[in-house]
């Protein structure tokens, strides 16, 4: 397989990115994406240039840094898989491929195809936790109850791996759809109940602090996003957070 790779290619966030078009050849059908961009980096360092600067990790699909837009979808396109997992079966031979970064002023280029992300930590950080007090007594995982029902859609909520292609994909740059994954998750549990409130104000204020957009109910990022977090997590978030400021106000 014989391609045309269109790659962005930028020093930092400070200076001018542009598109540089490489040829790749011989490339297996059953390669990954990102095995395809290492033949394409080994060709690059053989030939004295500098290698496609491009965030990856576990290749597994899990840790959500192989954050790529490709031919104008993040991750590619293919539906419920990250960049690692897209495969070269997906292309055509002597196809196009047009390969860009997140595109957010949140999350800002670092170089080439790697973006800054620390946006989302602070977001967790700001309450995406339970606390809890272990002094040596810890409970058993399975010694609190929890209703099936619950317990799979905090399950689902979970899978969210951070990796901002809901960011990526919306019009308003929102990253409603990662918070509310994360205030989900503890809520459906009776120990993330207890710090609810405080959770869901923290965090979407700290989201509006690094600047994300709102959420206008588009849908492209539970379209785009690589494990179906679902747009009935935002809606929940919505309500916690309208319940919890409404609560802070009759306390004043």
């Amino acid at each position: 397989m014989d391609l045309t790779l269109k790659v962005w290619r930028q020093k930092n966030s400070k200076t001018k990115g542009k598109i540089e078009t490489y040829h790749v050849t011989e490339i297996s059908e059953h390669s990954s994406f990102l095995e395809m961009m290492d033949v394409l980096n080994d060709k690059l360092i053989n030939k004295g240039h500098a290698p496609v600067a491009f965030d990856h990790d576990c290749r597994e699909g899990i840790c959500g840094m192989c954050s790529m837009y490709i031919n104008g979808q993040a991750h590619g396109p293919d539906r419920g898989t990250t960049t690692c997992q897209l495969h070269m079966r997906s292309f055509n031979d002597g196809e196009t491929i047009y390969i860009e970064p997140w595109r957010s002023k949140s999350m800002p280029v670092i170089k080439d195809l790697v973006v800054d992300r620390s946006s989302f930590d602070r977001i967790q950080q700001a309450g995406g936790f339970v606390s809890v007090n272990t002094s040596g007594k810890t409970q058993d995982a399975n010694a609190i109850p929890i209703p099936k029902a619950n317990a799979d859609k905090a399950f689902d909520a979970a899978s969210c791996i951070g990796c901002a292609a809901c960011v990526a994909t919306c019009k308003n740059s929102s990253a409603m759809l990662f918070v509310a994954a994360k205030v989900s998750q503890y809520s459906y549990l009776p120990q993330g109940e207890i710090e609810a409130k405080e959770r869901v104000v923290n965090m979407v204020n700290q989201m509006d602090k690094e600047g994300f957009g709102n959420c206008t109910n588009t849908g492209a990022c539970e379209v785009e996003c690589p494990k179906g977090i679902s747009l009935e997590y935002i809606a929940r978030m919505n309500r916690e957070y309208i319940s919890a400021t409404i609560r802070s106000k009759q306390k004043k």
